[in-house]
């Protein structure tokens, strides 16, 4: 099981098209902070039904679109 497999049942089950969610959005939902290694296992999410698009560092925001 990977450590963001959380975030990606969490986006499987609300089913939306598209989310923008910041990373302390995204922290509520897995219990820690995202680190470099979200780079890595960001292509897990096609296995949901999603991909990850833009990452805004400086926004602190991930925009998750449904594939």
């Amino acid at each position: 099981m990977s450590k963001y497999e959380p975030l990606w049942e969490y986006l499987k089950n609300n089913g939306k098209q598209s989310y923008k969610l910041s990373y302390k959005e995204i922290k509520d939902i897995l219990g820690f902070e995202i680190d470099h290694s979200f780079l890595t296992y960001k292509k897990e999410a096609k296995e949901y039904g999603y991909e990850v698009g833009k990452i805004a560092m400086k926004e602190k925001m991930v925009n998750f679109n449904k594939t």
